[in-house]
């Protein structure tokens, strides 16, 4: 299959045309959100949802999260709780999910077979202009499952090109991140993916939230309510290892025997040979390493070392929310 690629400027004029068409006539586009890039179908047509399963490998036990354009777009789909219409108001467009009990126009593939669905109304520009010409679209991340997801178009193209009809092409995505996902099914918020969103923001907005141990631990649960939930993500193909501040004598050691690299923040560059370090952002500029995580691990994997050692961080902030996908992208070092 023949993969067109459109690059789309979201600061200038932007032309949603050709990939609303391709979506409308039920072929696969790869797009950018404020989060990461998604693979999107058509969320009403059955055969083009299959695909994405096919296409990225996903289990489907595994939900997808649909996009729209308007809060009364996600009525049509969902049912919004009254008692949380004015809180997702204030929270809309950006990078959360909601999970909601879903309307029975949504297709079971999309939800799993559940009776709740996530959805969101994103805040990029060119994914706006998508939904509005399109409709609503059901899209994971963009990339082979288990891979980490990809922040830019070249992430798309390594994994996907020759697979899906369309990827748009609009640079670094801004947080680098999947969005939060909070279930509104019931009546406490219950939090199953932190993101850009931190939990302490959360907490200031709805009050009483819960944290289930599953995210605490960042571990698998047997079924899913939400992507990301189950199953290994995020790794890159060769081996990693988290370690801690405590372990870095221990490191040093270690890079004086092995072919290996630390990916380390800024701060902790002094502590290691400058040709073996890869930098993934600052202690005093957290966001920047949420925003860098998956495209290191990424061109980790195109370098010429053959092991990877990353450190962890204080889970607390957007950190909270990076620790939670390094704890499923790497081992922890012993």
């Amino acid at each position: 299959m023949e993969t067109l690629i459109l690059k789309i400027d979201p600061l200038g004029k932007i032309d949603v045309e050709i990939p609303a068409k391709v979506l409308k006539s039920g072929g696969l586009v790869a797009f950018p959100t404020e989060t990461v890039y998604g693979l999107g179908a058509n969320a009403f047509n059955s055969d083009a949802v299959q695909r994405i399963f096919k296409v990225k490998g996903r289990a489907q036990d595994n939900p997808l999260i649909v996009h729209v354009s308007s809060l009364e777009e996600m009525k049509m789909i969902a049912k919004v709780p009254e008692n949380f219409e004015n809180v997702i108001q204030k929270l809309t467009p950006g990078p959360i999910t909601f999970v909601l009990k879903k309307r029975k126009e949504i297709p079971e593939i999309v939800t799993a077979g559940l009776e709740t669905v996530g959805i969101r109304i994103p805040a990029h520009p060119v994914a706006q202009m998508l939904c509005k010409a399109s409709g609503p679209i059901a899209a994971p991340s963009a990339n082979l499952s288990g891979r980490p997801s990809p922040t830019d178009a070249s992430a798309v193209i390594d994994d996907l090109y020759g697979k899906i009809e369309c990827i748009i092409d609009s640079g670094r995505t801004p947080f680098g991140l999947e969005s939060t996902i909070i279930d509104l099914s019931s009546d406490i918020p219950v939090v199953l993916r932190p993101g850009p969103i931190t939990v302490e923001e959360l907490k200031n907005i709805f009050g009483r939230i819960e944290i289930p141990d599953f995210i605490k631990a960042s571990k698998e649960v047997e079924n899913p309510k939400a992507p990301g939930m189950k199953y290994r993500h995020y790794a890159p193909e060769k081996p990693l290892y988290m370690f801690y501040e405590k372990d870095r004598e221990k490191i040093l050691k270690i890079l004086e025997k092995e072919n290996a690299v630390v990916i380390i923040p800024k701060e902790h560059s002094r502590f290691y040979p400058k040709n073996r370090i890869m930098i993934l952002g600052e202690f005093e500029k957290p966001y920047s390493i949420a925003q860098n995580l998956f495209k290191i691990l990424r061109d980790f994997d195109k370098t010429k070392f053959d092991v990877g050692f990353i450190e962890g961080f204080q889970e607390s902030g957007i950190l909270f929310s990076v620790m939670n996908r390094l704890k499923k992208a790497a081992k922890l070092w012993r």
